[in-house]
């Protein structure tokens, strides 16, 4: 088990290394140059070079990687180039809204999917199977910048249950935040929930298909008692994976919806860094989703062991 781990730590530190290299090599090789967008196109070289100096792009791109990666190991993003602040603050400030909605609407995927794909398999072949299957097609082919400006027109604008968009601060209320968060953790739950309940269906259904199914119920168990004691629990596997990506994409993939709700997030930030040049803000909140991306894939992996003791002994 420790030297499980330890393999598991240092593939996580590897591969954070290679993305933070990935992430610089293409920062680098972006057309367009901050300073001269920060100054306009009539801007005279002396200054352009002045300001590129203090904004250190003067410095040569290996020396620029090393410090960045040494920043971060400490806190340390950098500066932002547009808004003259650390872009640690920035994070700070937009983490606190991506991160309660990726947890929202994670917990409305889970809670939505697991129930719909277990009563599907479970009633497989019935009325109740396919209406499950139709509904979770439906929810796919639904992109979910369409459904959310639904809701707001219904929820926002005709029944003025919610605010159309906006994000009041958490400061004024944890209800009121929250609030703020409903329509679109929905909107990101919906196609999310599709996914993950037809990944349960299609696990469950090839463990209930399993000897020690028939063995179990030979035993005694009723099917709702085999369902629950034993099919369920080995089905979580591939669904553990999914539910560790769509966490992962609920945390950096809220882009658009973040843009229709006017939500001050971290998908908003890597957007308003690409229009304005500010790649410091861009590579370092990219660096972020990709640490949080392979951190929640190892704990994935831990989950697999307190899940299955097969993968314990083995």
């Amino acid at each position: 088990m420790t030297t499980y781990l330890a393999g598991r730590i240092a593939s996580v530190v590897l591969s954070l290394l290679a993305a933070s290299a990935v992430i610089f090599l293409i920062m680098e090789v972006l057309p367009g140059d901050p300073a001269q967008f920060i100054l306009g196109m009539n801007a005279q070289p002396d200054t352009l070079a002045a300001l590129r100096a203090q904004l250190g792009l003067d410095a040569p791109p290996l020396l620029r990687y090393v410090g960045w990666v040494l920043g971060m190991l400490h806190g340390d993003f950098g500066i932002s180039y547009t808004y003259r602040v650390p872009v640690s603050e920035l994070i700070g400030q937009r983490i606190g809204v991506s991160l309660p909605l990726a947890l929202l609407s994670l917990a409305l995927t889970i809670v939505i999917a697991f129930p719909a794909g277990i009563i599907a398999a479970s009633k497989r072949n019935s009325r109740t199977d396919l209406t499950v299957i139709g509904v979770t097609q439906v929810g796919l082919a639904l992109p979910n910048f369409w459904f959310a400006i639904i809701l707001v027109y219904v929820f926002a604008v005709m029944l003025h249950w919610f605010s159309a968009g906006g994000f009041p601060g958490w400061d004024k209320g944890a209800w009121i935040g929250l609030r703020s968060l409903i329509l679109p953790a929905i909107a990101l739950a919906l196609p999310q929930a599709s996914i993950l309940a037809r990944v349960m269906r299609s696990a469950l259904l090839d463990t209930l298909d399993e000897d020690y199914i028939r063995t179990a119920r030979a035993h005694g168990l009723t099917r709702t008692q085999t369902l629950w004691r034993h099919a369920v629990r080995n089905a979580l596997i591939p669904v553990l994976t999914i539910v560790g990506l769509q966490f992962a994409f609920l945390l950096a993939g809220g882009i658009i919806i973040e843009n229709v709700f006017f939500l001050p997030g971290l998908g908003r930030l890597i957007f308003q860094g690409i229009t304005q040049r500010d790649l410091i803000v861009v590579k370092s909140v990219v660096m972020l989703l990709v640490f949080a991306v392979i951190f929640v894939n190892f704990l994935v992996d831990i989950g697999y062991l307190v899940i299955d003791p097969r993968l314990r002994r083995r």
